[in-house]
């Protein structure tokens, strides 16, 4: 599947929250990381078609997805943000309910039903009650929803908020599982959530599309901008202060720094290699979230 997405533009109040927004999508997983209020949540609601744009044009392998309509629809899986569950229903009964509603048969959906429980690790939990299940039982239920239908795009509005560091690493992991031959979108401004599993990184910050390329790539393009430091000395030089300090962490040994930084910022800083956080904030801003 191909999908270009040519100057998709929205504006509230006269101000864009989408402005000039161009990407060429194919199988894989793309990040799409920036702060909140960046404009990724209008991104993906301007895809799904939930709200207009003001400008700009969507085409899936050539053919513009309002001529597509609800064909195009039945393609995506979504998991939005903040899921919704009946919470009286077993987690059986939900997908059943889901079924119908992506417009399964009863064999096709039984068996859809029981792939993706054993997937997500919640067989045993099918006759349980939604509402007594975990924040991340309850993650791994909307992912199992969003690919009942097979779907060949599969997007993700911030799907670890709220998850505790275990269950993120397994929630990545079980993203890996469906990354073979569609694509993926994870929406977020948690780096670690896409930093290990995403083919590519699409920056968004205050409605612009400021970055993309592989996380090797958007390091690449800061050699010689990232400094590690290493200092005897009980806090930070005043020659320092004004830098982009990207980690600091204070040792037995002293004071052990990153710093963003165009030049030298001391003496005894070394080039190192950027790590995607880095990344985020050069292009972000340091106020980052």
């Amino acid at each position: 599947m191909n999908i270009q997405i040519q100057h998709l533009s929205k504006k509230y109040r006269g101000r864009y929250a989408l402005e000039d927004f161009s990407v060429t999508l194919e199988n894989g997983v793309y990040g799409l990381l920036g702060t909140n209020g960046a404009g990724k949540t209008t991104f993906l609601n301007m895809f799904m078609g939930v709200i207009s744009n003001d400008g700009g044009e969507i085409f899936v392998d050539g053919e513009n997805i309002r001529r597509l309509g609800a064909s195009f629809l039945s393609c995506i899986g979504y998991l939005p943000q903040t899921p919704l569950f009946y919470r009286d229903f077993t987690v059986e009964e939900f997908l059943r309910y889901m079924c119908v509603l992506k417009g399964l048969g009863r064999t096709e959906g039984r068996a859809r039903i029981d792939e993706m429980l054993e997937t997500v690790n919640l067989t045993d939990a099918a006759k349980k009650k939604v509402g007594a299940l975990s924040g991340g039982m309850r993650q791994r239920l909307g992912i199992a929803q969003a690919m009942l239908n097979d779907p060949g795009i599969l997007i993700l509005d911030e799907p670890t908020a709220g998850l505790d560091p275990r269950e993120r690493i397994r929630f990545r992991n079980l993203l890996s599982k469906f990354a073979g031959d569609r694509i993926i979108i994870i929406a977020t401004h948690i780096v670690s959530d896409v930093e290990f599993i995403a083919n590519q990184i699409l920056l968004v910050n205050e409605g612009h599309l400021v970055a993309q390329g592989s996380p090797t790539q958007l390091y690449d393009e800061l050699a010689g901008q990232v400094w590690a430091l290493n200092l005897d000395a009980p806090d930070v030089p005043e020659e320092l202060v004004h830098h982009t300090i990207s980690n600091l962490a204070r040792m037995d040994d002293g004071i052990h720094m990153r710093i963003l930084s165009a030049e030298q910022p001391h003496p005894d800083a070394v080039p190192v290699t950027a790590s995607l956080e880095e990344v985020f904030l050069y292009h972000c801003g340091e106020d980052a979230d």
